[in-house]
């Protein structure tokens, strides 16, 4: 096991104007001598996560980003290719578009859309104003950087940074939006605005997946709606910096998202998105005025596995920043307290449920104690 870990100590110090200070030690320490948890304590504590790092001219990734090398390998199957939706004819075409939703929702789990209605413009901004926040004085970024699980506005670098087996190189501001959304001034300036109008939009198309993926399950339009899988809203916007040494860390380990539903808007340029599907890595690399959908655990677990939530990763990159904004669809940030299971609908033919009924706060719990670790939720939750 040593041998797919490079042993960095760091010292962690701050200058007068708050800039982090990252030196690095030439020699190699014994694991004995190694303090990982004070390390992360260090640099959880300046408040300025991976982009202080590289602002601070850092050239080796800290030990506690370090992935084991099996878990980190890049070889992709270029064989398959995630399917693209064109939703601009979906009232004259609607069958065709349902029986398309059907067969990526149950083979990848992920597909993407062009012509979705949200406009160029709007996308452009939102990623812009992240991008500011994200480049603003650490001071500024400070004042909402927090760990605690409640609040609608936050910043930090990696929710499991305690936890997880390794850290992953990026930051992320994370809002809860609906549906009790924080007051305007609680958001950053830097992208104040355009978070709410980002919102609308994403609740618009949020609606109309939930009654094409309603309608793929052969129920009816709103039925999903009526179980209130469109009314929490929770966008995370990610920020990945360059990384010196990209094989050695992911920008996001293999995980599947907690919700029912994911919309992601991706980086302009920079790729890094992969899907695994039949056991083989499958990019999915920028599309210009595309966004990405994919199926999550509530959703698979609701249609009795019928549909997939596919675990997924991002890989590290020497170029960036690399931006992304994800709208999770998740009742758990409604005060609902309604248990979700199998469809009753679903359970014909004599098919039995796979999992128990579950409350949203149980799952949620579980899903963030545990951390992106590479393993599904899911599974603790089967009958």
């Amino acid at each position: 096991m040593d041998s797919l870990y490079h042993c960095r100590p760091f010292n962690y110090s701050e200058r007068e104007n708050h800039t982090l200070i990252v030196q690095t030690s030439k020699q190699t320490m014994s694991n004995t001598s190694y303090d990982r948890a004070k390390e992360i304590k260090a640099f959880d504590e300046t408040k300025a996560g991976v982009k202080g790092l590289i602002d601070a001219g850092i050239t080796q990734v800290p030990r506690f980003f370090i992935h084991p090398t099996e878990t980190i390998s890049t070889s992709t199957d270029h064989q398959f290719q995630i399917p693209v939706i064109d939703m601009k004819d979906i009232d004259t075409k609607r069958k065709e578009t349902v029986e398309r939703v059907r067969e990526a929702s149950e083979t990848f789990g992920f597909f993407q859309v062009a012509n979705h209605g949200v406009p160029k413009e709007v996308m452009d901004k939102m990623l812009d104003g992240i991008k500011s926040f994200m480049e603003d004085e650490v001071e500024e970024k400070k004042k909402y950087h927090t760990r605690g699980p409640n609040k609608k506005v936050l910043y930090n670098s990696n929710f499991d940074l305690y936890t997880s087996p390794a850290a992953n190189w990026r930051d992320t501001l994370f809002l809860r939006i609906a549906p009790e959304p924080p007051e305007a001034e609680e958001l950053p300036s830097t992208c104040r605005e355009i978070v709410f109008e980002y919102s609308f939009h994403m609740q618009k198309l949020g609606e109309v997946l939930f009654e094409l993926l309603s309608e793929a399950l052969g129920l009816k339009p709103d039925h999903l709606k009526e179980m209130e899988c469109s009314k929490g809203i929770a966008l995370a916007c990610h920020y990945y910096p360059p990384c010196p040494e990209p094989h050695l860390t992911l920008g996001t380990s293999k995980h599947s998202d907690p919700g029912f539903l994911t919309i992601l808007m991706q980086d302009k340029s920079i790729g890094g998105l992969q899907v695994l599907h039949q056991n083989q890595w499958i990019d999915v690399p920028p599309s210009p005025g595309c966004l990405v959908i994919n199926i999550a655990d509530l959703l698979q677990l609701m249609s009795n596995d019928k549909l997939k939530s596919v675990e997924h990763r991002v890989l590290a990159n020497k170029d960036g920043p690399r931006l992304s904004v994800a709208c999770f669809f998740n009742t758990h940030y409604s005060p609902s307290s309604r248990p979700y299971g199998p469809i009753k609908e679903l359970l014909t033919d004599g098919r039995a449920p796979i999992y128990k009924q579950v409350f949203l706060d149980e799952f949620t719990k579980y899903y963030n104690s545990k951390g992106l670790d590479g393993k599904s939720a899911l599974d603790h939750f089967k009958i």
